[in-house]
């Protein structure tokens, strides 16, 4: 038996292993997961030049509503300026480089906690207490450095590149798999963010497939679906996906509300698993929907934001709170068996006698993205 030799380069092994057709796919060398330089490389190369979810548009209804974000080493604050439009630019302030906001919340002005230096939410600065004698001073023309943002079907996206192609043009073809949802429209109801002991692929990898559902679910969602009925589509450049459907008597909420007279046939019970490159993680049901956006906080650690809520029509019913306590409740207990899973995954990667095995065909979107994530690094 031969075991994955370490001092190889894990770009090469990673080129090796996708040069193999998904007949005879394995999964992606431990090396792309443990290497402090290949993450490295994902930050360069991925969560520098790509879009990333920071969350859902209509959690920032107001003026001065806003969530921060650190992205590839870069703080960001997204808002909702005066006028009403989201923005995105540098959590930092211009002074002496202190982070201005955090967490989430509404400002009526951005201040910064160190020195006081305030500014607009346009990110222009309104003032800067004793800085008249300093003759090189001129608060006319400081402003934040703003960042590329983009709503798109409901989703606040970022990227620190000029050069990223705008969301419609990359995603064309999601709005025309899930058009009839109204994805757009779905009301997010909470947003959290948490920080498990693996890396940012295992963790993708598991919600690209739902071969895992039986077995690791078994306590929760393992039931609602079979292996049988699942499938997996070849992915498409941007994204890749596939779907289960699920029975009303099982979960109500995860099939279209009585009052939803466009949805036709299967789609009524159609769950759609979106990933769109290179971490943003949607479960998109005809009554609610989740999402995980991922950061790698280096090879072992992933950061997570959580979130999720519901169609408008389970948003606008009666019962909806008790929806929400019913799906929040699911969703949690489901995270708890994920961690365990993933975090048990990348304890393994880590050990001197695994090796990666062959893929099933219900993990195509495995394979799809160790493709994409090659020519990215490569």
């Amino acid at each position: 038996m031969t075991y994955q030799n370490p001092s190889l380069d894990p770009v090469a092994e990673l080129k090796a292993n996708v040069a193999r057709p998904f007949e005879d796919a394995k999964a992606m060398p431990k090396s792309v997961y443990t290497s402090e330089a290949f993450c490295d490389l994902e930050l360069e190369n991925i969560f520098r030049k790509e879009w990333v979810c920071v969350g859902r548009a209509d959690a920032l209804k107001s003026a001065g509503d806003y969530i921060t974000y650190e992205l590839a080493g870069q703080p960001i604050m997204v808002l909702r300026d005066a006028e009403g439009f989201l923005r995105a630019q540098s959590n930092v302030c211009l002074h002496r480089m202190s982070t201005l906001l955090h967490g989430d919340g509404n400002a009526r002005n951005i201040t910064c906690p160190y020195h006081g230096w305030t500014y607009n939410l346009d990110g222009t600065l309104r003032g800067a207490a004793a800085m008249g004698k300093n003759e090189g001073f001129c608060k006319a023309g400081m402003k934040l450095p703003e960042i590329r943002c983009e709503e798109w079907l409901g989703w606040i996206m970022v990227t620190l590149s000029a050069d990223a192609p705008p969301l419609a043009e990359q995603l064309g073809e999601v709005e025309a798999l899930v058009g009839d949802f109204g994805m757009a429209d779905y009301r997010q109801s909470f947003r959290e963010t948490h920080v498990w002991d693996t890396n940012w692929k295992v963790l993708a990898e598991n919600f690209m497939e739902s071969y895992h559902l039986p077995v690791c679910h078994a306590a929760t969602i393992g039931g609602l679906s079979k292996l049988e009925e699942m499938e997996c589509p070849p992915s498409h450049p941007a994204f890749n996906y596939h779907w289960i459907l699920k029975d009303a008597d099982k979960l109500p909420i995860a099939v279209a509300h009585p009052q939803n007279t466009k949805l036709k046939g299967d789609l009524r019970r159609t769950t759609f698993l979106l990933t769109i490159y290179p971490s943003l993680m949607i479960t998109l049901t005809p009554g609610y929907f989740w999402y995980l956006s991922l950061h790698p906080e280096g090879p072992g650690k992933v950061r997570i934001v959580f979130g999720g809520g519901f169609s408008p029509d389970f948003a606008d019913d009666p019962k909806a709170p008790d929806y929400l306590a019913q799906v929040k409740a699911l969703l949690d207990s489901v995270n708890v068996e994920d961690k365990g899973c993933t975090e048990r995954v990348y304890k393994g990667l880590c050990s001197g006698l695994s090796q990666p095995g062959p893929l099933s065909h219900l993990e195509r979107p495995n394979y799809d993205f160790a493709q994409w994530l090659a020519e990215k690094i490569g």
